[in-house]
């Protein structure tokens, strides 16, 4: 393959999109995710593997771990990262939408986003194409971030895996598609999360409400009790914000 000229903003872009949706430990060339993406825009595997290293270097979770990637890097990395941390919300949509063109597929095909129940055209139909299309890309970049296991059981059948958002979808549309705004659960879990029967506090500890505590029946409280007090599995990118999880603590957790 003959060398290309300097990375597009668009190339930038979807191979950010990459970084957002495979572990940190599978960025190598010979991953199957980064071998598509580097034949989609016409560049090495390498080149691929070592612009999402690139990425990785400016990932605060990974600077909290003492791991990094590459440590030098080129601007676009930079400008695309300071852009989605700044509007994840349209910036998922619009890299979902290049990867799109640059596979020549229509978006819902590319995203694998559910459409037999779409209205049939105009902006109704964009406006619910556009956030099945950003909850897909949120589900599989929380997935990845926590290679794919429950951050309070370990468990890893994805089909039981929820990307549970810490702040309600509907409560803050700045920070519905924030990676930090998300935690990887399983159902039973992500649905005690919802109701406030339990939460993550700021230091990433697993809490219990006086409901479950004081529920004394041994199936339910065996699901439970063993993870009082505990401390999550930290994901490997996007680290929770601790102010996500103190509104949480405070608004949605049943605390008596």
């Amino acid at each position: 393959m003959m060398a290309k000229n300097n990375w597009t903003k668009k190339e930038h872009i979807v191979a950010f999109n990459l970084y957002c949706k495979i572990p940190f430990t599978k960025i190598n060339a010979t991953y199957p995710p980064v071998k598509e993406l580097a034949k989609i825009i016409g560049r090495s595997n390498g080149s691929v593997a070592m612009k999402l290293a690139n990425f990785a270097r400016l990932d605060p979770a990974l600077k909290a771990r003492d791991v990094s990637g590459l440590t030098q890097g080129a601007k676009g990395e930079e400008v695309v990262w300071a852009e989605f941390n700044g509007n994840w919300e349209e910036l998922a949509w619009q890299s979902e939408k290049i990867l799109a063109s640059y596979k020549n597929e229509p978006i819902e095909v590319t995203t694998e986003i559910i459409t037999d129940d779409l209205p049939s055209e105009g902006k109704e139909k964009e406006a619910v194409v556009k956030t099945r299309v950003n909850q897909s890309f949120f589900r599989k970049t929380i997935l990845a971030s926590y290679n794919y296991s429950c951050c309070i059981t370990g468990i890893s059948i994805q089909e039981l895996l929820i990307a549970s958002h810490i702040i309600p979808w509907s409560v803050n549309k700045e920070s519905r598609m924030n990676p930090s705004n998300g935690l990887c659960l399983n159902s039973l879990h992500d649905k005690a999360f919802d109701k406030g029967l339990i939460t993550v506090t700021p230091d990433y500890r697993i809490k219990l409400s006086e409901v479950i505590l004081h529920n004394r029946n041994t199936e339910t409280s065996g699901f439970f009790l063993p993870y009082e007090n505990k401390p999550i599995r930290l994901p490997q990118k996007f680290y929770p914000e601790k102010e996500f999880l103190k509104w949480h603590n405070k608004n949605v957790f049943i605390d008596s």
